[in-house]
């Protein structure tokens, strides 16, 4: 615009310098004209029409200038528009930017609200609430929250599962760098949920996911690798995601129990699912709650325990776990006064922090020999709660406690030899304390002990032992809670959501998980897959379970290929997988179905006599196997027996009675009376009726 500018200008100037020029040229002839007095006609006449032209110019000029000093004023005007204009811009971003701001604030207020009510939650009501928040504040671009509604949306909560809308915002997420949503797509295209399924794109997403931070996607690319799932078996990589994953597991278990873990197996008789030795039952639950009212200071103090890290299905409930805690230790129980000094020493809403009321409860619980209690008082002198640190002090309760069997004290014995803290170092007993504790299950002992073996600590390194250890350790994570929420969806008959959920956890490895999805998508009553996948991804599911040591599964694979439900028929396949269910696991049913196969000669050799033995090795291994054992060699005896008659001689008659003498005993005769007697009844009266 500058130049316009300049030009403009130069025209006025221009315009004003041809006007004074034209004025002191008519000034100078109007002088000529008053001291010449004579002049001629022709020359006024030329005069005349000379200041007519220069009149004419002038007015030209006039013109010319007015037009050029109205440009210069539309100009200075366009300039300060302009710059009112960029004002005015530059205000309006300003208010956008702050109304911005302040809108993503109120998003965070709220995320954090629905945040502080979902931990604080005790009902499906209160997480509802919870979960409008996140609504609220997922509308206002707030990411966090949009993670949350995604996972909403596609495990089911509060029935509102919606895998498509799920899909779009996980990848609108995913746009916006969320390892979370990363996770999440690669787990939809591996099962192809909702999207196309390809393993490969799965892989990318899960790759991604785990370079942005995500647990879950460290834990499912570890498990990939140790198992070769679509990449090359690599311990080695397997144990740097495990390690990863188990590092801040371990952490997390530092300040805490850990969670503890409900596995309820779906493929157990539909009669025992409903009183589930994990899940404890509502009517069991008020029981004990009746007995506990009585008196009976075992109930109250197993209540307590419950509640403490809410177990069974049971909410957590501070309050309620130090009521029974406080009723138990009033009648004497030793391990009632040691819980609740565990409860001062960590601190939580019912019994705030206080080492001296710990010190206490601790002391009390030790003087009657309590483990819990004598390893509360190491604690204290261990970390100088509420007293000087002491090793040695630390180190005498400590040992008491691991006599007596208690997998903490023992965990923490170890600990002071790997450390070295108030003793030498020494990785042999380090390793040695670390064992026996680890076969309680004690979490921070199976991770150090996977610690020792990673490094070659103490120990001659193993990388397979190292991972597998560090897989117990990963799946304690707060993920794990998924196999509650699972289950209860089954239960009440929402099919979708369990699936989706257990089929998450079998991604990242969880045996039971493995088995429950197929076990779900065998009966084919999910939705969210097409028919004709359910039975390929279920086998696929059931091999992985029965390569990490399931049974069941194995037999299932088996069945899978006796029958050609998602692959094609193959005997001697499904032999195999029965022969090694039969021999690694002894179970009873791949022992009939070999058995059978045996007898008819499918897949394998016949072999009848093969047949009776592993027929009568399934009875000896399974009580349940009797009754189907018994009609089985009922059948090839008589099958055989009606051969004989036909096909051979006497002597090989006489020679078979003989022989089933020996398979059913002496008696089988008086049972073949007995038989024939009752048909002889069942025939009489028949023809009455």
């Amino acid at each position: 615009m500058k130049p316009l500018y300049l030009l403009i200008e130069i025209l006025i100037i221009l315009g004003v310098t041809i006007k004074n020029i034209d004025a002191e040229e008519l000034n100078k002839k109007l002088k000529e004209r008053n001291v010449t007095t004579q002049v001629s006609v022709n020359e006024i006449k030329r005069f005349l029409s000379h200041v007519l032209e220069r009149r004419k110019l002038v007015k030209v000029i006039n013109k010319k200038e007015n037009f050029l000093e109205k440009k210069k004023s539309q100009s200075k005007r366009r300039i300060k528009g302009i710059q009112n204009k960029g004002l005015l811009k530059r205000n309006k971003n300003h208010l956008k930017t702050q109304a911005k701001k302040n809108f993503t604030d109120e998003g965070d207020e709220l995320f954090k609200m629905g945040i502080k009510i979902l931990q604080q939650s005790k009902s499906q009501k209160q997480k509802a609430e919870a979960y409008l928040l996140f609504a609220k504040a997922a509308d206002m671009r707030n990411l966090k929250a949009m993670e949350k509604m995604a996972d909403a949306l596609l495990f089911g909560n509060f029935g509102m599962q919606n895998i498509t809308a799920a899909t779009q915002l996980y990848e609108f997420l995913a746009k916006e760098g969320s390892c979370k949503a990363q996770n999440a797509l690669g787990f939809l295209s591996s099962y192809g949920i909702g999207m196309e399924y390809d393993q490969a794109k799965a892989l990318i997403y899960y790759t991604f996911g785990s370079a942005g931070g995500s647990m879950m996607s460290q834990m499912i690319l570890g498990y990939r690798y140790l198992s070769g799932i679509n990449v090359l078996q690599n311990c080695e990589v397997a144990l740097s995601h495990y390690k990863k994953v188990a590092d801040y597991i371990a952490d997390k278990l530092e300040k805490s129990e850990g969670i503890p873990v409900e596995k309820v197996r779906l493929t157990e008789r539909p009669e025992n699912l409903s009183s589930n030795s994990e899940i404890l039952d509502w009517d069991i639950y008020q029981y004990y709650k009746f007995l506990a009212e009585r008196g009976d200071v075992q109930i109250q103090v197993s209540l307590g325990q419950l509640h403490l890290i809410g177990r069974k299905g049971l909410d957590q409930d501070y309050y309620k776990a130090l009521y029974y805690f406080l009723k138990a230790a009033k009648a004497g129980s030793a391990n009632a006064m040691a819980l609740i000094g565990k409860m001062y020493l960590e601190g939580n809403a019912a019994a705030p922090q206080n080492n001296a009321t710990a010190f206490k409860y601790f002391s009390m619980a030790a003087s009657k020999g309590n483990a819990i209690g004598l390893h509360g008082l190491g604690l204290l002198y261990f970390h100088g709660k509420g007293v000087p640190v002491n090793y040695a002090e630390a180190l005498k309760y400590f040992q008491k406690a691991a006599e007596k069997g208690w997998p903490n004290a023992q965990f923490q014995l170890g600990f002071m030899y790997y450390s070295g803290s108030g003793v030498w170092k020494d990785y042999k007993l380090a390793f040695k304390y670390f064992y026996l504790a680890s076969q309680s299950g004690q979490p921070l002992a199976i991770y150090y002990l996977a610690k020792m073996y990673a490094t070659g600590t103490g120990v001659l390194r193993s990388c397979r032992t190292a991972v597998e250890l560090y897989k117990g350790v990963c799946e304690l994570g707060h993920w794990a809670e998924k196999f509650l929420t699972a289950y209860f969806a089954y239960k009440d008959g929402d099919i979708d959501s369990s699936l989706v959920q257990y089929a998450l956890l079998a991604e990242m490895g969880y045996e039971v998980a493995q088995s429950n999805s197929a076990f779900i998508l065998e009966s084919k009553k999910a939705k969210i897959l097409e028919k004709e996948k359910m039975y390929p991804m279920a086998l696929l599911l059931w091999n992985r379970a029965a390569i990490q040591g399931n049974a069941f599964a194995r037999v299932k694979i088996g069945d899978y290929h006796y029958y050609g439900y998602g692959t094609k028929k193959d005997y001697q396949t499904a032999a195999t997988h029965y022969s090694i269910a039969a021999d690694k696991y002894h179970s009873a049913q791949a022992m009939f179905n070999l058995a059978y196969m045996y007898e008819h000669g499918l897949g394998i050799a016949k072999d009848i006599h093969l047949a009776r033995r592993l027929y009568d090795m399934a009875a000896q291994t399974s009580p349940d196997a009797h009754i189907p054992v018994f009609f089985a060699l009922m059948k090839l005896e008589t099958v055989h027996l009606l051969r004989d008659i036909l096909f051979f001689n006497q002597f090989t008659i006489q020679w078979k009675w003989i022989k089933l003498d020996n398979s059913l005993g002496p008696y089988w005769d008086l049972f073949l009376m007995g038989l024939i007697v009752a048909l002889l009844i069942f025939l009489l009266r028949n023809r009455h009726a």
